[in-house]
């Protein structure tokens, strides 16, 4: 959608070719010459006080993944979906993503012009045409067959209600389409999720334990969705998708209720924080428990200036503005407070 280097759609202005993301450290360190050891990575939305993994099971790395292991049916029980059938682990949400577009009708699909970056290119690849979305509307234009909402949205923290998000799908329905929700940021605000609702058919969720888990390099996800669709995405997928050792990683994060609950209230307190010391400075932001956002006519500068400070945001080029992840530490803060102040004089 944004932050991509190559040409643009003639009709919608979203871009073809690569797609960027936060955590792009490397590159950072090498465009301003300063050691990667020696940055503060503010530019992704995991939560920094990652879960504490208990230690992995020898038959974890030496035995192939099992699917009668009840992974599926602990996601479940955590999301609350309908049942171990409307669940189908995948290899983080990303290969669902790109899956996902070739089993549905070629269509017209509405994806918002500045939310998470690899749906345009994944529906453009398979045929799709994508026009912009504007979640505004009550009605959806008659054109529109498929809508991708990333809810709530990365990363300008926007989020729309259930009551909304079925409407839309009921008329999607009607017209034989889809409704794909993506709610990577939804277990800091489990309220927000439509996963109890997936036994509908032409609702898509996707969910990921990465962000909040702070499990991101587990690369796991799960896809929400009928059986019949399920199905014709483990065909596609093929066997073996999640790996012994994030299966043991996420089936203890899912389990924890005690660590979720007060990591909901820890993320509450620290998101308050950061849009306090950004309100400070005269910065208007949104925010979601795991980031903020701003679109300031400032944003970019101040991108740029943190950045020579060695600390790394997220700048989403096209609308000039920047995403903020949580410091981890108390020396984090502290820093980010200086460098914060120093780079708004």
């Amino acid at each position: 959608m944004v932050d991509r280097m190559a040409g643009r759609h003639a009709d919608t202005g979203i871009t073809l070719h690569d797609v960027v993301h936060g955590g792009n450290l490397h590159e950072a360190a090498e465009r301003y010459g300063i050691p990667y050891a020696q940055w503060l990575d503010l530019s992704t939305g995991i939560n920094p006080h990652g879960y504490p993994v208990p230690p992995v099971p020898t038959d974890a790395w030496r035995r192939l993944p099992d699917e009668g292991d009840g992974f599926a049916a602990c996601a479940a029980r955590y999301y609350g979906a309908p049942g171990a059938a409307y669940v189908l682990p995948v290899a983080g949400s990303q290969a669902a993503i790109r899956a996902l577009p070739s089993l549905l009708p070629r269509a017209q699909v509405g994806i918002a012009p500045l939310t998470y970056s690899e749906y345009a290119p994944a529906f453009e690849r398979t045929g799709h045409e994508v026009a912009p979305l504007d979640t505004s509307w009550d009605t959806l234009p008659d054109a529109l067959i498929h809508v991708v909402v990333v809810n709530p949205n990365n990363p300008t923290a926007e989020y729309l209600s259930t009551d909304k998000l079925l409407h839309w799908h009921a008329q999607l329905v009607a017209r034989g389409g889809t409704l794909l929700i993506d709610e990577a940021f939804a277990d800091a605000m489990p309220s927000a999720s439509l996963a109890a609702s997936t036994h509908l058919d032409g609702l898509i969720v996707l969910r990921s334990p990465g962000k909040f888990f702070g499990l991101a390099g587990v690369r796991a996800g799960f896809v929400l969705a009928a059986p019949v669709l399920l199905e014709a995405l483990r065909r596609k997928l093929g066997a073996w998708t999640v790996s012994g050792p994030a299966r043991h990683a996420v089936n203890a994060a899912f389990a924890d209720e005690a660590w979720q609950q007060q990591m909901r209230t820890r993320l509450d307190a620290e998101s308050a924080r950061l849009v306090s010391l950004l309100q400070a400075h005269g910065l208007a932001t949104h925010s979601t428990p795991l980031f903020a956002w701003t679109d300031d006519a400032r944003a970019a500068a101040l991108h740029e200036a943190l950045a020579q400070r060695g600390v790394w945001t997220r700048l989403f080029a096209a609308s000039g503005s920047v995403r903020f992840g949580l410091p981890a530490s108390d020396a984090e803060w502290t820093r980010f407070e200086e460098s914060l102040r120093e780079a708004v004089r």
